[in-house]
């Protein structure tokens, strides 16, 4: 009877916040303004519409320069006894990256492979916005339909490069192949920052959307990651007639119904989650202790960017424990206990030297961090967009190491038509990169499931 009792008030404090959710009002869309300049007043007296090409370049100042910082160095504390990456990226390990990247990085050939794929920059908004676009060959009857994939923090435009050509092909049993567009999102890489505070995930969302529109895309999909999954989720909330399906890899929803839910699913797992997944969310302790362990990066960025920016910028060697450490524990948090964060069993030493390079010879690490700032604040907080239902067909892929899991119901909240969700039992954050075959599959899956939900909306709606 007292369990009876016990399941009877469990069940009414869940269907409490979900009744909440359904029953109340959404926040209004915000005014969006497509035109908001985030340069110099000066330059939107010179802007200028066109697309020009573009090229990376390791040039040779660039290279001495690295080299000469690389060897020239205050010595590493050495670490702990016994400790791997528990402590942050151990230090005996980065003396060999250093030096690998010093003298056996080979500059030429991978400046190369980064330039394998057309690059254009354009100015959006008072912004350089730096971008990749491949565009596959297709016989008659082949339709090309636009992909925008978004990169995040820290990692870039290079993450899809390994999947590119998976993502492009053309079969058979398809009729259509992707175009991608893959752009540095601003204040990355190549692309140029704002020059005022404001430029948060929502705003960004528009000035990619304006991107689209200046490449002559007035529907197209969107696929994120990271921020570039937050990103992806505002353009869907923001521009539902434009966005024709979104897949993400690491879905977001932060809301009080749905933080209530998760709580008190700590009591019974089985009401929130499936079996299979539920060691993503419970127990709430090990969930809470991860992340406690792993954010405190975002603590720093979200309130002091610039300062943590300077040591960052001043010194490749602190760029590469910095950013080489996330793509250790994100990949998988059990690496923090190898003696090598097992960073080469999932990523090459050339690929993630690329990352780094992206970062260093652009100076963009400063200027990334600050999205944070914009975004982790109360301006965007108040929004509430993750309130607002969307009916952009959606797709979620969720890999087994993923810093944090939604189950897809849950996430139905916002995405009605969610149409599925891949479960992996392998993968972490940076998936694109580290698995691009199935990640690529998953995304032909997705778009050839969106084609054929807008068809069956059309012949319903006849």
């Amino acid at each position: 009877m007292f369990f009876r009792i016990i399941l009877l008030v469990f069940l009414t404090v869940v269907t409490t916040p979900v009744l909440y959710f359904s029953l109340k009002s959404p926040p209004p869309l915000p005014d969006i303004d497509l035109e908001e300049w985030w340069a110099s007043k000066l330059s939107k007296a010179k802007q200028n519409d066109s697309i020009v090409p573009f090229k990376v370049e390791f040039s040779e100042s660039h290279i001495k320069d690295i080299r000469e910082r690389l060897r020239d160095r205050h010595p590493l504390t050495p670490p702990l006894e016994g400790v791997a990456f528990e402590y942050g990226f151990n230090s005996k390990q980065l003396e060999s990256w250093l030096k690998y990247w010093a003298d056996e990085y080979p500059f030429s050939q991978r400046v190369e492979y980064i330039n394998k794929y057309p690059q254009f920059k354009t100015n959006i908004q008072g912004l350089n916005i730096h971008f990749v676009r491949v565009k596959p060959e297709v016989p008659a009857g082949v339709e090309v339909v636009p992909v925008l994939m978004l990169h995040g923090w820290p990692g870039s435009f290079l993450e899809f490069y390994e999947a590119i050509p998976s993502l492009t092909s053309v079969s058979k049993d398809r009729d259509f192949a992707l175009e991608l567009i893959i752009p540095s999102l601003p204040g990355y890489g190549f692309s140029s920052a704002a020059i005022r505070p404001g430029l948060g995930a929502d705003k960004m969302a528009v000035v990619l959307r304006n991107l689209m529109a200046r490449l002559g895309f007035k529907k197209y999909y969107v696929q994120g990651g990271d921020w570039g999954a937050m990103i992806g989720q505002v353009m869907a909330t923001y521009f539902p007639q434009e966005v024709l399906g979104y897949h993400t890899n690491l879905p977001f929803l932060a809301t009080t119904p749905t933080t209530l839910i998760r709580l008190l699913g700590s009591l019974f797992p089985s009401f929130v989650v499936r079996p299979e997944a539920a060691d993503r969310m419970y127990p709430l302790s090990s969930f809470f202790a991860r992340l406690l362990e792993e954010t405190g990066y975002l603590h720093l960025q979200a309130s002091k960017p610039d300062t943590v920016g300077v040591a960052l910028a001043d010194t490749p060697a602190g760029l590469a424990a910095y950013i080489l450490e996330k793509f250790s524990t994100w990949t998988n948090t059990n690496y923090r206990t190898k003696s090598d964060g097992g960073l080469t069993s999932k990523f090459s030493k050339e690929k993630l030297i690329d990352n780094l390079m992206v970062y260093w010879v652009s100076n963009s690490i400063t200027t990334s961090m600050r999205l944070y700032a914009e975004t982790f604040n109360k301006r965007f907080m108040s929004l509430e967009l993750d309130e607002i239902v969307t009916p952009v067909p959606t797709w979620l892929i969720q890999a087994k190491y993923e810093l944090a899991y939604v189950p897809p119901w849950l996430f139905k909240f916002k995405y009605p038509n969610l149409l599925n969700e891949t479960l992996l039992d392998d993968g972490g954050h940076f998936l694109a990169m580290e698995m691009p075959e199935i990640f690529s599959k998953d995304v032909l899956k997705a778009m050839d499931a969106f084609r054929k939900w807008h068809k069956q909306q059309h012949k319903t709606e006849l």
